[in-house]
């Protein structure tokens, strides 16, 4: 790192922070770009480059913004070298706003509770909206503080749009296991199958190391029987609905196992994300709009 004026042969790229200058310059590194890192008269940082290279060079950087520029909310929490995803908190407080309509629009519980009677007459989207409600504030409160910490880990390591979406389902899943498994007419509400499915998807999100030798084998075993320990302290309380626990947990295990198979580099492209998000966007939209249209 040099504090000097830019050479006349060169070319200089603004990059305006310390951090920015260095992310940059290995992206360049890894094109086997030439990049000096300098911080400018006019208090800027920026990166020095041949002339020759600089249409690489700005290719080259314009492609690594356009893969992580979802992934700022994505960071290491600062105790440990745990990886958290910060889009999990504006989740649980849609939750929140939701719980706090509940008095102005009764309609709501109506539209979206879990009815199983009204589920098996083909109101299957009620498996997804009773995600958004709960019963009351302490309801509210316990799968919220859960879900934050398991919903950032997920987003983390699947990203924002693939890891919410994965959990959203599995906690749909976990609702049908009810409708299935439970012997008796009921009605359903909550996120808690939702949190159970994060939980099964990072217990088993690293199902891919079983393949590669028997030390990463071991470390698969490891993150599972955590997994399946937390589950039991967490999912099994007898005054909730265990079932819808179990199945969120199970299916979120086989999302997270699926999704260890594919590389982690493209959890990171652009493409992969925005199609989660707009699944995610459009079967929350439309069970939510659909169930309030059907009343």
């Amino acid at each position: 790192m040099e504090m000097a004026l830019p050479e006349a042969n060169l070319t200089i790229i603004p990059a305006y922070s310390r951090r920015r200058a260095m992310d940059w310059s290995l992206v360049l590194a890894s094109q086997d770009i030439g990049a000096k890192i300098i911080f400018a008269p006019d208090h800027r940082w920026a990166l020095l480059v041949e002339p020759p290279d600089y249409n690489r060079a700005m290719e080259a950087i314009h492609l690594y913004q356009e893969e992580n520029r979802h992934w700022k909310w994505r960071g290491q929490l600062p105790w440990s070298k745990v990886i958290f995803h910060w889009g999990a908190v504006p989740a649980c407080v849609l939750l929140a706003v939701i719980h706090g309509l509940r008095e102005e629009l009764p309609l709501l519980r109506q539209a979206w509770v879990f009815d199983t009677a009204a589920v098996r007459e083909g109101q299957w989207w009620r498996a997804f909206t009773a995600i958004l409600l709960h019963g009351d504030l302490s309801h509210l409160v316990a799968n919220a503080t859960s879900g934050v910490l398991l919903l950032g880990l997920v987003m983390a390591r699947f990203g924002a749009g693939c890891g919410l979406l994965g959990a959203y389902i599995a906690g749909a899943l976990g609702n049908f296991a009810g409708l299935y498994l439970h012997g008796r007419p009921y009605m359903g509400l909550g996120a808690s199958g939702m949190v159970m499915g994060a939980l099964g998807m990072l217990a088993f999100h690293s199902f891919a190391l079983w393949r590669t030798n028997p030390i990463s084998a071991r470390d698969f075993m490891r993150g599972a029987v955590a997994g399946v320990f937390l589950f039991l302290i967490l999912g099994v309380d007898p005054r909730s609905d265990v079932i819808a626990h179990l199945g969120g947990f199970v299916a979120g295990g086989g999302i997270g196992a699926s999704l260890s198979l594919v590389p982690k580099a493209q959890f990171e492209r652009s493409s992969l994300q925005s199609f989660s998000w707009v699944t995610l966007i459009s079967t929350f939209a439309g069970t939510a709009l659909g169930g309030l249209m059907k009343q």
